[in-house]
């Protein structure tokens, strides 16, 4: 139904119409007085519900079949498909019909039997009504108004909480469905399973419609009764809704939001230790729920079990939820409403109607920014923390891995043995090798690492999320000195100037795998050499013989044999 559009005028009603008129010029009884002695009316259906009867005065709309004693119909206003539309008591119809319309109730049925001096008395009407005739009315009351009636408002639910109601200007979404007073639907947005969306107040709606819907909370049903002369008048619509019909609306609001709106933000949970408010340029990783004004559902990352990531004040997101999404802290529960023309405005988007305001209940995760480095909070350090970690050096060490929100990720402790490795290797993520550089044995600290120093944006399947900050806590129990930049095998004393006739034991100029293995491992045994610790031993000390093994024939010879510091490419003796 178009609420904003009137239609053509009806033609006008056929002359046997005005076989209901009064031409006699009697008086119409006042409403409340007792009708005449011959005047006969018989109430055969009466609603259960009358709210309001016909007082003299009152516009009135009803069906009528109009007979004689013996039966034969005379005029019949269903035979037009038109109600008869007139006032009450004000002498524009018989007196025997002015007098039985008064006291009904909207979808009563009256049988009148009208004598002829209260109708067309002894003159009658030349060729339809005879003279002194009796006449029969079979009456159904459709529609009353005055034309001092106001637009009625009656609210059958009203939500708990009202923050805000409906005033002028404002743009609404809202479902209804139109009734004429004796019920009959003439429309419904329910039934087009779309919302009415329009502005109220200034001129788009029918004057009853814009006045009827003020006040109103999203949430709120109410009943709006409009009289015709604040809807669409003697004209009707063109279409569905006759003329001089009141129209009533039961109407459910679902949305409401003025142009000048701004977001609003309600702080549902904000952690008392905050030590970072997130700012534009910051990449965020939250859980949400997204509903519309009235609670529809329309998505959750919950229900994805995937939090939403993605950089804020760059234009990543929908612009309402890029400014909702600054200040906040990590852990932080907030609900951010969001009007449409910084949501998906008139178009929508998939399940989001065109013109809805959105609410995001977020709890954010973490945050971080591409600019961050890893950040180290020492809690203990022992009385003696002379000996720092440094690159090259095998540590053993405990930890707790979580993510910035609490949860755990991963504990050395419940597995009950240490994390071991050689720092400066590779052999963890670069914020982890950032972060246990320069400690001390028995040193506890926690190190924070943002994920591109840490497992980036793919994270770990199953076990870190993409672009997750990442929390370890740290003790480092063991640290084994490692050897110098380049050198994986080193002497603790002065070398001997013959070291190749040492390891040919059998003197034949050559030296095989297995004598140089031998010889390099007693020599560490001994306290004289060492291998770099924290790596496969066997493996250094092939490496180290198949660099001396220059022509790769499996075996070294004088001439291919020297020291590193007689040849610094190779990492070798």
């Amino acid at each position: 139904m178009a609420l904003r559009a009137r239609g053509r005028r009806p033609p006008p009603p056929p002359l046997l119409l005005l076989l209901l008129l009064w031409v006699t010029g009697q008086a119409a009884p006042v409403a409340g007085l007792g009708l005449d002695a011959e005047l006969q009316v018989e109430r055969r259906s009466v609603p259960d519900e009358c709210p309001r009867t016909v007082r003299s005065g009152d516009f009135v709309r009803y069906h009528y079949v109009g007979t004689f004693p013996d039966g034969q119909k005379f005029d019949s206003s269903y035979d037009r498909d038109s109600t008869f539309n007139v006032f009450v008591g004000k002498g524009q119809l018989i007196a025997g019909m002015d007098q039985a319309l008064v006291g009904m109730c909207v979808n009563e049925r009256r049988f009148v039997k009208i004598p002829p001096k209260l109708a067309y008395g002894s003159e009658g009407v030349s060729g339809v009504i005879p003279p002194d005739s009796v006449l029969h009315f079979d009456v159904l009351l459709m529609d009353i108004w005055n034309s001092d009636d106001e637009v009625q408002v009656h609210t059958y639910f009203k939500p708990p909480s009202c923050p805000r109601t409906i005033q002028v200007s404002d743009f609404v979404r809202y479902h209804y469905n139109g009734t004429f007073l004796d019920g009959t639907l003439f429309d419904s947005s329910h039934n087009r399973m779309k919302t009415y969306d329009t502005y109220v107040g200034i001129g788009w709606l029918i004057p009853g419609m814009d006045k009827g819907l003020l006040g109103m909370c999203v949430g709120e049903k109410r009943i709006i009764t409009i009289p015709p002369f604040l809807a669409y008048g003697e004209e009707g619509d063109g279409k569905d809704i006759p003329g001089q019909a009141s129209l009533v609306f039961d109407v459910a609001l679902l949305d409401l939001h003025n142009p000048k709106d701004g977001i609003a933000i309600e702080n549902k949970v904000v952690p008392e230790n905050c030590e970072r408010r997130s700012q534009s340029g910051d990449f965020l990783r939250y859980h949400y729920n997204g509903t519309l004004l009235d609670g529809t559902f329309f998505d959750s990352s919950y229900s994805r079990n995937r939090t939403f990531d993605t950089y804020i004040g760059q234009g990543y997101v929908i612009a309402g939820m890029d400014e909702g999404l600054l200040g906040v802290c990590i852990g932080e529960k907030r609900r951010i409403v969001v009007p449409p023309h910084l949501g998906y405005g008139e178009e929508g988007r998939g399940n989001i109607p065109g013109s809805a305001v959105l609410v995001f209940d977020i709890h954010v995760i973490d945050f971080h920014n591409p600019s961050d480095s890893i950040s180290i909070t020492s809690h203990y350090k022992p009385p003696d923390c002379s000996v720092l970690s440094k690159k090259g050096d095998y540590l053993k060490y405990h930890y707790n891995a979580s993510l910035l929100d609490g949860t755990l990720l991963d504990s050395t402790w419940n597995l009950g043995k240490t994390y071991n490795i050689v720092l400066g290797s590779g052999q963890v993520v670069l914020g982890m090798d950032m972060g246990l550089r320069e400690m001390c044995v028995g040193e506890k600290r926690t190190v924070i690492i943002p994920p591109h120093l840490g497992y980036g944006e793919a994270g770990v399947d199953g076990e870190v999320p993409g672009s997750a900050v990442l929390v370890f806590d740290i003790e480092l129990l063991e640290l084994v000195a490692g050897l110098p930049e380049g050198y994986m095998f080193i002497w603790n004393g002065e070398v001997s100037p013959n070291l190749f006739e040492e390891i040919d034991k059998d003197g034949n100029g050559e030296v095989l795998l297995e004598e140089f293995s031998e010889y390099i491992h007693a020599q560490v045994a001994s306290g004289k050499g060492k291998l770099a610790p924290g790596f496969d031993a066997e493996m250094i000390v092939k490496n180290m013989f198949t660099n001396q093994d220059r022509n790769g024939d499996g075996k070294v010879t004088a001439e291919e044999f020297k020291l590193k510091d007689q040849e610094a490419k190779h990492d070798e003796l």
